[in-house]
């Protein structure tokens, strides 16, 4: 059976590391049978939250910008996945933006259940990405039926496509061949 598939590429940068892990794992998932779409934050505008919290009552943001679109998306697939790289031991702040704007789902009907994580970083330790992870999770703990399902790592890498060839794309892919 196949899944809806939204992957979030974060990175301000166009073909960075993490957006060609993301292909990676969308070549994977695509091969599986799933249906995939990718949506690259660098040529979006995404806006700060202005914490006003209207969308509880709307279930959309006031502010008029590519986050509607986007968490509409969200809201609709069976699984998410975020790329991001790693900037100071943490998710990228495009990523952290969209966490913070998505609260329109928060008492939606979100069909997600299975949310992943691809990090690059320029840090070889896997441990440099548990601030994102960490970030993530914290976000997932306020939907009850959603799991962090995965976590693929792509460490030693920081000019744009240095990852060609890394072992992480292998992972990516199969990771994403694994998703029915």
């Amino acid at each position: 059976m196949s899944k809806k598939v939204l992957i979030i590429s974060t990175s301000p940068r166009k073909n960075g590391n993490s957006e060609i892990l993301a292909d990676e794992f969308a070549r994977g998932a695509k091969e599986a049978g799933n249906i995939v779409e990718k949506i690259s934050l660098c040529d979006k505008t995404v806006s700060f939250c202005k914490g006003c919290l209207a969308c509880q009552k709307t279930q959309r943001c006031v502010i008029n910008d590519d986050v509607n679109m986007i968490t509409e998306k969200m809201l609709s697939a069976e699984v998410i996945v975020f790329a991001t790289p790693v900037y100071f031991y943490e998710m990228c702040g495009q990523m952290k933006t969209l966490l913070d704007r998505s609260n329109t789902l928060y008492l939606s009907d979100y069909m997600f259940r299975d949310v992943y994580i691809l990090a690059a970083a320029a840090d070889n330790e896997e441990s440099a990405m548990n601030g994102a992870v960490n970030g993530l999770q914290g976000w997932i703990a306020c939907f009850e039926k959603v799991r962090l399902a995965g976590t693929i790592f792509a460490g030693g890498v920081e000019a744009a496509g240095e990852i060609k060839g890394h072992s992480s794309l292998k992972k990516a892919y199969d990771m994403g061949m694994k998703i029915k």
